[in-house]
């Protein structure tokens, strides 16, 4: 397929191969429940011109803002939804989509949420300690608060977890060391430290990099969110609909090859996939469309470098005249 540009020149990650995974057709709906830039969307409601529609979903209220003109150049066929993974399912049922032909989640932090100092998520640019994704939520936890009110075990705990950081004991001591000192308020404070402190590990990994990526994880619960937003798009899949999520690092990834695995072997039930099945012997209600994750190719590589760790799955719903279909 063509490049697909969203407006600003955005271009989602592993464009072709999303599309070419959910085989999508004129007419159908569809979800891009990482809205960021718009580059999914836009191939989304390019490829099923002229009458698909897209609901595009994003936890971010920057990336919604932002995302107003591009309702306009398709006419009614995209919606905009603010709001998180975990009201995906109300979301759906406030626009009336009970059924999707299929839906993406690019899970990758945006290059506008990186390059934003304000936003708290960089350790290359020194601004406010935050990382909230919806950060007009002035009660909700942010970075700072983690990395002050912490102690040392619970940090550590948090960095070897979320950041399967081997240095997560030596980091978290520091922290709590300088704080005592003077609380962190920047990243740039933060940063300084880790260089200070960790060695990268490997070359051209930053030291602050798996603290970083804990720190926001954290700060936004994103695996509980990720694992509700995929269980409920794949509940709302039509028969034959695909779902293609892409992650960007070893615990995404390991979750959602977890839960798709998972759904692969369990027989078709009544009601949600989560319950046990109630016939053994009948075939599952999902098939693994990779098998092995798919990569970006050396040239999007090239043009992107942030696209290097990325990793592609896709599973499908099982079509209703498939042998053991729910």
């Amino acid at each position: 397929m063509t490049a697909v540009f969203a407006e600003g020149g955005h271009r989602g990650v592993m464009v072709a191969e999303v599309m070419a995974g959910l085989k999508l057709a004129p007419g159908g709906r569809y979800l891009d429940a990482t809205f960021g830039g718009g580059g999914h969307a836009c191939a989304l409601l390019e490829a099923s011109a002229p009458d698909g529609a897209v609901l595009a979903l994003d936890r971010d209220p920057a990336a919604i803002a932002g995302g107003r003109g591009l309702e306009n150049r398709f006419a009614g066929r995209l919606r905009l939804s603010e709001g998180p993974f975990a009201q995906l399912g109300t979301i759906l049922a406030e626009h009336g989509w009970e059924r999707i032909n299929g839906a993406v989640f690019d899970l990758g932090v945006s290059s506008h949420q990186l390059d934003t100092a304000q936003r708290g998520f960089s350790f290359r640019f020194d601004g406010p300690l935050d990382m909230r994704m919806d950060q007009g939520r002035q009660t909700s936890t942010t970075a700072a608060h983690l990395v002050n009110g912490l102690d040392v075990r619970e940090l550590t705990q948090l960095f070897f977890q979320l950041g399967e950081e081997p240095q997560a004991k030596r980091a978290a001591r520091a922290i709590v060391e300088a704080r005592a000192r003077e609380l962190f308020t920047s990243t740039r404070q933060l940063a300084t430290l880790l260089q200070e402190t960790l060695s990268s590990g490997r070359p051209g990994l930053h030291p602050a990099t798996r603290v970083f990526q804990a720190l926001r994880m954290a700060v936004n619960n994103e695996l509980e969110q990720l694992e509700q937003g995929i269980r409920s798009a794949m509940e709302h899949l039509a028969w034959g609909g695909c779902l293609a999520v892409i992650s960007f690092h070893s615990l995404e990834d390991r979750l959602v090859k977890q839960i798709f695995k998972t759904a692969s072997r369990l027989p078709p039930v009544e009601g949600p996939m989560r319950l046990l099945p109630q016939d053994p012997q009948a075939l599952p209600s999902y098939v693994m469309m990779t098998r092995k994750p798919l990569t970006p190719g050396a040239e999007e590589v090239r043009a992107n470098p942030r696209a290097r760790s990325a990793k592609l799955r896709v599973i499908q719903r099982r079509h209703l005249d498939a042998p053991g279909a729910a």
